[in-house]
Protein backbone atom coordinates (compact mmCIF):
# COMPACT_ATOMS: atom_id res chain seq x y z
CA UNK A 1 0.00 0.00 0.00
CA UNK A 2 2.98 2.33 0.40
CA UNK A 3 3.33 2.63 -3.38
CA UNK A 4 -0.43 2.95 -3.93
CA UNK A 5 -0.59 6.25 -2.06
CA UNK A 6 2.93 7.44 -2.91
CA UNK A 7 2.38 7.05 -6.65
CA UNK A 8 -0.18 9.88 -6.59
CA UNK A 9 2.75 12.21 -5.80
CA UNK A 10 5.48 10.32 -7.68
CA UNK A 11 3.94 10.70 -11.14
CA UNK A 12 4.33 13.95 -13.04
CA UNK A 13 1.27 13.70 -15.27
CA UNK A 14 -1.61 11.69 -13.84
CA UNK A 15 -4.64 10.30 -15.52
CA UNK A 16 -6.63 13.22 -14.15
CA UNK A 17 -5.00 15.60 -16.61
CA UNK A 18 -6.99 14.02 -19.42
CA UNK A 19 -10.47 14.00 -17.93
CA UNK A 20 -13.44 13.88 -20.28
CA UNK A 21 -14.87 17.19 -21.43
CA UNK A 22 -18.31 16.56 -20.03
CA UNK A 23 -19.43 19.50 -17.96
CA UNK A 24 -20.90 17.23 -15.31
CA UNK A 25 -17.51 15.62 -14.71
CA UNK A 26 -15.29 18.70 -14.64
CA UNK A 27 -14.38 20.25 -11.29
CA UNK A 28 -14.78 23.93 -10.71
CA UNK A 29 -12.03 26.35 -11.68
CA UNK A 30 -11.19 26.94 -8.02
CA UNK A 31 -11.03 23.18 -7.38
CA UNK A 32 -8.84 22.66 -10.44
CA UNK A 33 -6.49 25.46 -9.35
CA UNK A 34 -6.20 24.10 -5.81
CA UNK A 35 -5.54 20.60 -7.13
CA UNK A 36 -2.78 21.84 -9.43
CA UNK A 37 -1.27 23.90 -6.63
CA UNK A 38 -1.12 20.99 -4.21
CA UNK A 39 0.46 18.78 -6.90
CA UNK A 40 3.15 21.40 -7.46
CA UNK A 41 3.82 21.51 -3.71
CA UNK A 42 4.23 17.73 -3.63
CA UNK A 43 6.55 17.80 -6.63
CA UNK A 44 8.77 20.40 -4.96
CA UNK A 45 9.44 18.09 -2.02
CA UNK A 46 10.61 14.97 -3.89
CA UNK A 47 11.42 13.68 -7.41
CA UNK A 48 8.62 13.04 -9.88
CA UNK A 49 8.62 10.62 -12.81
CA UNK A 50 7.10 10.40 -16.29
CA UNK A 51 5.20 7.14 -15.84
CA UNK A 52 2.27 6.37 -18.15
CA UNK A 53 -0.87 4.65 -16.76
CA UNK A 54 0.38 1.38 -18.26
CA UNK A 55 3.70 1.63 -16.39
CA UNK A 56 1.85 2.53 -13.20
CA UNK A 57 -0.29 -0.58 -13.62
CA UNK A 58 2.81 -2.76 -14.05
CA UNK A 59 4.45 -1.21 -10.97
CA UNK A 60 1.36 -1.71 -8.82
CA UNK A 61 0.95 -5.33 -9.93
CA UNK A 62 4.66 -6.24 -9.86
CA UNK A 63 4.37 -7.17 -6.18
CA UNK A 64 2.63 -10.33 -7.41
CA UNK A 65 4.92 -11.27 -10.31
CA UNK A 66 7.44 -13.37 -8.41
CA UNK A 67 5.13 -14.57 -5.68
CA UNK A 68 4.48 -17.88 -7.43
CA UNK A 69 8.08 -18.91 -6.67
CA UNK A 70 7.55 -18.99 -2.93
CA UNK A 71 3.86 -19.66 -2.28
CA UNK A 72 3.56 -23.44 -2.17
CA UNK A 73 7.09 -24.13 -0.84
CA UNK A 74 6.56 -21.55 1.93
CA UNK A 75 3.29 -23.09 3.06
CA UNK A 76 4.73 -26.59 2.98
CA UNK A 77 7.98 -25.70 4.77
CA UNK A 78 6.11 -23.67 7.38
CA UNK A 79 3.85 -26.63 8.07
CA UNK A 80 6.82 -28.98 8.52
CA UNK A 81 9.42 -26.88 10.34
CA UNK A 82 7.30 -24.19 12.00
CA UNK A 83 6.12 -20.84 10.78
CA UNK A 84 7.81 -18.57 13.30
CA UNK A 85 11.07 -18.12 11.43
CA UNK A 86 9.48 -18.27 7.97
CA UNK A 87 7.12 -15.40 8.80
CA UNK A 88 9.78 -13.44 10.69
CA UNK A 89 12.30 -13.69 7.87
CA UNK A 90 9.72 -12.59 5.30
CA UNK A 91 8.73 -9.60 7.43
CA UNK A 92 12.36 -8.54 7.82
CA UNK A 93 13.20 -8.79 4.10
CA UNK A 94 10.05 -6.92 3.06
CA UNK A 95 10.70 -4.15 5.57
CA UNK A 96 14.33 -3.65 4.55
CA UNK A 97 13.41 -3.51 0.85
CA UNK A 98 10.77 -0.89 1.64
CA UNK A 99 13.52 1.38 2.92
CA UNK A 100 15.33 1.18 -0.42
CA UNK A 101 12.35 1.67 -2.77
CA UNK A 102 12.93 5.46 -3.16
CA UNK A 103 16.51 4.74 -4.26
CA UNK A 104 15.28 2.10 -6.70
CA UNK A 105 12.74 4.52 -8.18
CA UNK A 106 15.51 7.06 -8.73
CA UNK A 107 17.68 4.51 -10.54
CA UNK A 108 14.89 3.43 -12.88
CA UNK A 109 11.65 1.55 -13.39
CA UNK A 110 13.42 -1.78 -14.01
CA UNK A 111 15.16 -1.81 -10.62
CA UNK A 112 11.96 -0.71 -8.87
CA UNK A 113 10.11 -3.64 -10.43
CA UNK A 114 12.86 -6.05 -9.34
CA UNK A 115 12.68 -4.76 -5.76
CA UNK A 116 8.87 -5.05 -5.79
CA UNK A 117 9.06 -8.63 -7.09
CA UNK A 118 11.45 -9.67 -4.30
CA UNK A 119 9.33 -7.82 -1.78
CA UNK A 120 6.26 -9.70 -2.99
CA UNK A 121 8.02 -13.03 -2.43
CA UNK A 122 8.91 -11.96 1.12
CA UNK A 123 5.35 -10.86 1.85
CA UNK A 124 4.09 -14.24 0.66
CA UNK A 125 6.17 -15.85 3.40
CA UNK A 126 4.37 -13.70 5.97
CA UNK A 127 0.89 -14.24 4.60
CA UNK A 128 1.17 -17.97 3.98
CA UNK A 129 3.20 -19.00 7.00
CA UNK A 130 0.85 -17.48 9.56
CA UNK A 131 -1.89 -20.00 8.78
CA UNK A 132 0.34 -22.85 9.92
CA UNK A 133 0.40 -21.06 13.28
CA UNK A 134 -3.39 -20.64 13.43
CA UNK A 135 -4.00 -24.34 12.82
CA UNK A 136 -2.11 -25.08 16.04
CA UNK A 137 -3.43 -22.15 18.08
CA UNK A 138 -7.07 -21.55 17.05
CA UNK A 139 -9.80 -23.81 18.52
CA UNK A 140 -12.31 -24.80 15.80
CA UNK A 141 -15.22 -22.85 17.34
CA UNK A 142 -13.09 -19.70 17.56
CA UNK A 143 -11.27 -20.05 14.25
CA UNK A 144 -13.35 -17.55 12.26
CA UNK A 145 -13.08 -15.00 15.04
CA UNK A 146 -9.32 -15.31 15.54
CA UNK A 147 -8.32 -15.46 11.87
CA UNK A 148 -10.52 -12.49 10.98
CA UNK A 149 -9.14 -10.44 13.87
CA UNK A 150 -5.65 -11.18 12.57
CA UNK A 151 -6.74 -10.51 9.00
CA UNK A 152 -8.22 -7.18 10.01
CA UNK A 153 -4.67 -6.09 10.81
CA UNK A 154 -3.93 -5.80 7.09
CA UNK A 155 -6.92 -3.50 6.68
CA UNK A 156 -5.88 -1.49 9.73
CA UNK A 157 -2.36 -1.19 8.35
CA UNK A 158 -3.74 -0.06 5.00
CA UNK A 159 -5.86 2.56 6.78
CA UNK A 160 -2.85 3.91 8.67
CA UNK A 161 -0.58 3.95 5.60
CA UNK A 162 -3.16 5.80 3.50
CA UNK A 163 -4.07 8.23 6.25
CA UNK A 164 -0.47 9.11 7.09
CA UNK A 165 0.88 8.64 3.57
CA UNK A 166 -1.16 11.40 1.98
CA UNK A 167 -0.08 13.82 4.69
CA UNK A 168 3.58 12.81 4.33
CA UNK A 169 3.43 13.27 0.55
CA UNK A 170 2.23 16.83 0.92
CA UNK A 171 4.40 17.90 3.85
CA UNK A 172 7.84 16.23 3.76
CA UNK A 173 7.74 14.20 0.52
CA UNK A 174 6.70 10.74 -0.64
CA UNK A 175 10.07 8.99 0.11
CA UNK A 176 9.34 9.28 3.84
CA UNK A 177 6.36 6.95 3.44
CA UNK A 178 8.83 4.17 2.66
CA UNK A 179 11.40 5.26 5.26
CA UNK A 180 8.90 5.46 8.13
CA UNK A 181 6.87 2.34 7.45
CA UNK A 182 9.93 0.31 6.47
CA UNK A 183 11.47 1.27 9.80
CA UNK A 184 8.31 0.27 11.66
CA UNK A 185 8.42 -3.13 9.93
CA UNK A 186 12.01 -3.67 11.07
CA UNK A 187 11.01 -2.75 14.62
CA UNK A 188 8.17 -5.29 14.50
CA UNK A 189 10.73 -8.00 13.73
CA UNK A 190 12.35 -7.28 17.09
CA UNK A 191 9.02 -8.12 18.75
CA UNK A 192 8.10 -11.07 16.56
CA UNK A 193 11.04 -13.39 17.22
CA UNK A 194 11.03 -13.29 21.06
CA UNK A 195 7.23 -13.25 21.52
CA UNK A 196 5.81 -15.66 18.91
CA UNK A 197 5.84 -19.47 19.21
CA UNK A 198 4.74 -22.16 16.78
CA UNK A 199 2.35 -23.95 19.15
CA UNK A 200 0.99 -23.77 22.72
CA UNK A 201 3.29 -26.57 23.88
CA UNK A 202 6.44 -24.56 23.20
CA UNK A 203 5.15 -21.29 24.66
CA UNK A 204 6.82 -20.54 28.04
CA UNK A 205 4.34 -17.94 29.31
CA UNK A 206 0.92 -19.39 28.50
CA UNK A 207 -1.15 -20.55 31.48
CA UNK A 208 -1.69 -24.26 32.05
CA UNK A 209 -5.47 -23.97 31.79
CA UNK A 210 -5.31 -22.11 28.49
CA UNK A 211 -2.79 -24.58 27.08
CA UNK A 212 -5.01 -27.50 28.12
CA UNK A 213 -8.08 -25.87 26.56
CA UNK A 214 -6.39 -25.32 23.19
CA UNK A 215 -4.80 -28.77 23.08
CA UNK A 216 -8.06 -30.52 24.01
CA UNK A 217 -10.09 -28.54 21.48
CA UNK A 218 -7.67 -29.59 18.75
CA UNK A 219 -7.32 -33.18 19.92
CA UNK A 220 -9.90 -34.52 17.47
CA UNK A 221 -8.34 -32.66 14.58
CA UNK A 222 -5.32 -34.10 12.81
CA UNK A 223 -3.13 -31.05 12.22
CA UNK A 224 0.14 -32.82 11.56
CA UNK A 225 1.00 -32.27 7.90
CA UNK A 226 3.50 -35.06 7.48
CA UNK A 227 5.83 -35.29 4.51
CA UNK A 228 3.29 -36.53 1.96
CA UNK A 229 0.50 -34.75 0.11
CA UNK A 230 -2.61 -36.29 -1.53
CA UNK A 231 -1.96 -34.49 -4.81
CA UNK A 232 -4.30 -36.61 -6.97
CA UNK A 233 -7.13 -36.35 -4.47
CA UNK A 234 -6.68 -32.59 -4.22
CA UNK A 235 -6.85 -32.22 -8.00
CA UNK A 236 -10.13 -34.15 -8.07
CA UNK A 237 -11.65 -32.30 -5.08
CA UNK A 238 -14.49 -29.98 -6.20
CA UNK A 239 -14.78 -28.33 -2.76
CA UNK A 240 -11.11 -27.35 -3.03
CA UNK A 241 -11.63 -26.05 -6.56
CA UNK A 242 -14.59 -24.03 -5.32
CA UNK A 243 -12.27 -22.24 -2.89
CA UNK A 244 -9.55 -21.81 -5.53
CA UNK A 245 -11.95 -20.21 -8.03
CA UNK A 246 -13.39 -18.01 -5.30
CA UNK A 247 -9.92 -16.83 -4.30
CA UNK A 248 -9.02 -15.87 -7.86
CA UNK A 249 -12.28 -14.02 -8.50
CA UNK A 250 -12.44 -12.19 -5.18
CA UNK A 251 -8.78 -11.16 -5.28
CA UNK A 252 -9.21 -9.82 -8.82
CA UNK A 253 -11.44 -7.09 -7.42
CA UNK A 254 -9.59 -6.80 -4.11
CA UNK A 255 -6.26 -6.07 -5.82
CA UNK A 256 -7.83 -3.35 -7.95
CA UNK A 257 -9.29 -1.67 -4.86
CA UNK A 258 -6.03 -1.97 -2.92
CA UNK A 259 -3.88 -0.64 -5.74
CA UNK A 260 -6.09 1.98 -7.34
CA UNK A 261 -8.29 3.56 -4.64
CA UNK A 262 -5.85 6.47 -4.01
CA UNK A 263 -5.32 6.95 -7.76
CA UNK A 264 -9.06 6.90 -8.44
CA UNK A 265 -9.78 9.49 -5.75
CA UNK A 266 -6.79 11.65 -6.70
CA UNK A 267 -7.47 11.66 -10.43
CA UNK A 268 -11.24 11.37 -10.73
CA UNK A 269 -12.17 13.52 -7.74
CA UNK A 270 -9.01 15.65 -8.17
CA UNK A 271 -8.18 15.53 -4.47
CA UNK A 272 -4.86 16.70 -3.05
CA UNK A 273 -2.42 13.99 -1.86
CA UNK A 274 -3.43 14.66 1.76
CA UNK A 275 -7.16 14.52 1.04
CA UNK A 276 -6.68 11.51 -1.21
CA UNK A 277 -4.98 9.64 1.62
CA UNK A 278 -7.71 10.50 4.12
CA UNK A 279 -10.57 9.63 1.77
CA UNK A 280 -8.87 6.43 0.59
CA UNK A 281 -8.36 5.33 4.18
CA UNK A 282 -12.05 5.47 5.12
CA UNK A 283 -13.15 2.29 3.27
CA UNK A 284 -10.30 0.30 4.81
CA UNK A 285 -11.09 1.57 8.32
CA UNK A 286 -14.68 0.41 7.96
CA UNK A 287 -13.52 -2.85 6.38
CA UNK A 288 -11.21 -3.52 9.33
CA UNK A 289 -14.10 -3.18 11.78
CA UNK A 290 -16.49 -5.27 9.68
CA UNK A 291 -13.96 -8.10 9.29
CA UNK A 292 -13.82 -8.47 13.08
CA UNK A 293 -17.60 -8.18 13.46
CA UNK A 294 -18.10 -10.73 10.67
CA UNK A 295 -15.82 -13.22 12.41
CA UNK A 296 -17.64 -12.74 15.73
CA UNK A 297 -21.01 -13.20 14.04
CA UNK A 298 -19.88 -16.34 12.20
CA UNK A 299 -18.60 -17.96 15.40
CA UNK A 300 -21.76 -16.92 17.26
CA UNK A 301 -24.00 -18.55 14.66
CA UNK A 302 -21.85 -21.70 14.73
CA UNK A 303 -21.45 -22.02 18.51
CA UNK A 304 -25.20 -21.50 19.09
CA UNK A 305 -25.93 -24.01 16.30
CA UNK A 306 -28.16 -21.48 14.55
CA UNK A 307 -26.63 -22.30 11.17
CA UNK A 308 -24.46 -25.14 9.93
CA UNK A 309 -20.87 -24.27 9.07
CA UNK A 310 -21.31 -24.68 5.31
CA UNK A 311 -24.37 -22.40 5.36
CA UNK A 312 -22.35 -19.76 7.23
CA UNK A 313 -19.51 -19.95 4.71
CA UNK A 314 -21.84 -19.67 1.71
CA UNK A 315 -24.08 -16.92 3.11
CA UNK A 316 -21.16 -14.76 4.20
CA UNK A 317 -19.46 -15.21 0.81
CA UNK A 318 -22.66 -14.33 -1.05
CA UNK A 319 -23.19 -11.19 1.03
CA UNK A 320 -19.58 -10.12 0.54
CA UNK A 321 -19.49 -10.63 -3.22
CA UNK A 322 -22.97 -9.47 -4.23
CA UNK A 323 -23.15 -6.26 -2.22
CA UNK A 324 -19.56 -5.21 -2.88
CA UNK A 325 -20.21 -5.48 -6.63
CA UNK A 326 -23.54 -3.70 -6.28
CA UNK A 327 -21.83 -0.66 -4.76
CA UNK A 328 -18.76 -0.62 -7.05
CA UNK A 329 -20.40 -0.91 -10.47
CA UNK A 330 -22.26 2.46 -10.19
CA UNK A 331 -19.10 4.38 -9.20
CA UNK A 332 -18.37 5.86 -12.67
CA UNK A 333 -21.90 7.26 -12.79
CA UNK A 334 -21.57 9.13 -9.46
CA UNK A 335 -18.05 10.47 -10.03
CA UNK A 336 -19.32 14.07 -10.03
CA UNK A 337 -20.26 13.66 -6.34
CA UNK A 338 -17.42 13.20 -3.87
CA UNK A 339 -19.72 12.18 -1.02
CA UNK A 340 -21.54 9.56 -3.12
CA UNK A 341 -18.23 8.13 -4.40
CA UNK A 342 -16.78 7.74 -0.90
CA UNK A 343 -20.05 6.33 0.46
CA UNK A 344 -20.13 3.66 -2.24
CA UNK A 345 -16.47 2.75 -1.62
CA UNK A 346 -17.11 2.47 2.13
CA UNK A 347 -20.23 0.32 1.67
CA UNK A 348 -18.38 -1.93 -0.78
CA UNK A 349 -15.51 -2.43 1.68
CA UNK A 350 -17.94 -3.18 4.51
CA UNK A 351 -19.72 -5.78 2.38
CA UNK A 352 -16.62 -7.51 0.99
CA UNK A 353 -15.22 -7.99 4.50
CA UNK A 354 -17.77 -10.77 5.07
CA UNK A 355 -15.85 -12.96 2.61
CA UNK A 356 -13.11 -13.25 5.25
CA UNK A 357 -15.50 -15.45 7.26
CA UNK A 358 -16.69 -17.23 4.14
CA UNK A 359 -14.75 -18.73 1.25
CA UNK A 360 -11.42 -17.18 2.22
CA UNK A 361 -11.16 -19.23 5.43
CA UNK A 362 -12.96 -22.34 4.15
CA UNK A 363 -9.72 -24.23 3.46
CA UNK A 364 -9.18 -24.54 7.23
CA UNK A 365 -12.47 -26.46 7.43
CA UNK A 366 -11.87 -29.01 4.68
CA UNK A 367 -8.18 -29.81 5.31
CA UNK A 368 -6.73 -28.33 8.53
CA UNK A 369 -3.69 -30.62 8.46
CA UNK A 370 -2.60 -29.14 5.12
CA UNK A 371 -3.43 -25.53 6.03
CA UNK A 372 0.02 -24.14 5.26
CA UNK A 373 0.27 -25.88 1.89
CA UNK A 374 -3.28 -25.01 0.86
CA UNK A 375 -2.89 -21.38 1.82
CA UNK A 376 0.18 -21.26 -0.38
CA UNK A 377 -1.72 -22.93 -3.22
CA UNK A 378 -4.65 -20.54 -2.87
CA UNK A 379 -2.38 -17.53 -2.80
CA UNK A 380 -0.91 -18.66 -6.12
CA UNK A 381 -4.29 -17.98 -7.70
CA UNK A 382 -4.78 -14.83 -5.65
CA UNK A 383 -1.43 -13.51 -6.88
CA UNK A 384 -2.21 -14.48 -10.47
CA UNK A 385 -5.26 -12.26 -10.15
CA UNK A 386 -3.10 -9.60 -8.50
CA UNK A 387 -0.56 -9.74 -11.32
CA UNK A 388 -3.22 -9.37 -14.01
CA UNK A 389 -5.95 -7.08 -12.68
CA UNK A 390 -3.94 -3.90 -11.90
CA UNK A 391 -2.13 -4.22 -15.25
CA UNK A 392 -5.44 -4.59 -17.09
CA UNK A 393 -6.80 -1.62 -15.15
CA UNK A 394 -3.86 0.52 -16.28
CA UNK A 395 -4.53 -0.42 -19.90
CA UNK A 396 -8.24 0.37 -19.61
CA UNK A 397 -7.82 3.83 -18.07
CA UNK A 398 -4.98 4.79 -20.42
CA UNK A 399 -7.31 4.50 -23.41
CA UNK A 400 -10.28 6.48 -22.10
CA UNK A 401 -10.74 7.61 -18.52
CA UNK A 402 -14.52 7.55 -18.20
CA UNK A 403 -15.18 4.41 -20.23
CA UNK A 404 -12.03 2.79 -18.85
CA UNK A 405 -13.08 2.98 -15.20
CA UNK A 406 -16.56 1.80 -16.19
CA UNK A 407 -15.09 -1.29 -17.87
CA UNK A 408 -12.76 -1.94 -14.94
CA UNK A 409 -15.62 -2.23 -12.44
CA UNK A 410 -17.96 -4.10 -14.78
CA UNK A 411 -15.37 -6.75 -15.68
CA UNK A 412 -14.40 -7.17 -12.02
CA UNK A 413 -18.05 -7.57 -11.00
CA UNK A 414 -18.70 -10.21 -13.65
CA UNK A 415 -15.62 -12.20 -12.60
CA UNK A 416 -16.61 -11.95 -8.92
CA UNK A 417 -20.19 -13.13 -9.55
CA UNK A 418 -19.02 -16.09 -11.66
CA UNK A 419 -16.73 -17.14 -8.82
CA UNK A 420 -19.59 -16.83 -6.33
CA UNK A 421 -21.88 -19.08 -8.37
CA UNK A 422 -19.19 -21.76 -8.67
CA UNK A 423 -18.52 -21.58 -4.93
CA UNK A 424 -22.19 -21.83 -3.95
CA UNK A 425 -22.59 -24.96 -6.08
CA UNK A 426 -19.52 -26.96 -5.05
CA UNK A 427 -18.33 -25.70 -1.65
CA UNK A 428 -18.31 -27.93 1.45
CA UNK A 429 -17.18 -27.45 5.05
CA UNK A 430 -16.51 -31.03 6.21
CA UNK A 431 -12.98 -32.37 6.50
CA UNK A 432 -12.34 -34.17 3.23
CA UNK A 433 -11.39 -37.84 3.15
CA UNK A 434 -8.02 -37.06 1.58
CA UNK A 435 -7.21 -34.82 4.57
CA UNK A 436 -7.97 -37.45 7.22
CA UNK A 437 -5.13 -39.89 6.63
CA UNK A 438 -1.58 -40.02 5.36
CA UNK A 439 -1.41 -39.76 1.59
CA UNK A 440 0.29 -42.27 -0.66
CA UNK A 441 1.18 -39.71 -3.32
CA UNK A 442 4.36 -37.91 -2.43
CA UNK A 443 5.07 -34.30 -3.18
Amino acid sequence: MNLSIAITAMVNHTEASSQPNSSTEQPSVDSQGYWNETLQEAKALAPVYEWSPEIQGVLLSSLNYGSFLALIPTGYVAGIFGAKYVVGFGLFVSSVLTLFLPLAADVGVALLIVFRVIQGIAQVMVLTGQYSIWVKWAPPLERSQLTTIAGSGSMLGTFIVLLAGGLLCQTIGWPYIFYIFGGIGCACCLLWFPLVYNDPGSHPFISTSEKRFIVCSLAQQDCSPGWSLPIKAMIKSLPLWAIIVSYFCEYWLFNIIMAYTPTYISSVLQASPKDSGILSALPFAVGCICIVLGGLLADFLLSRKILRLIIIRKVFTAIGVFFSCMFLVPLPWVRSSQSATIAFLVLSAASSSFCESGALVNFLDIAPRYAGFLKGLLQVFAHIAGAISPTVTGVFISQNSEIGWRNVFLVAAVIDIVGLVFYLIFAQAEVQDWAKEQALTHF
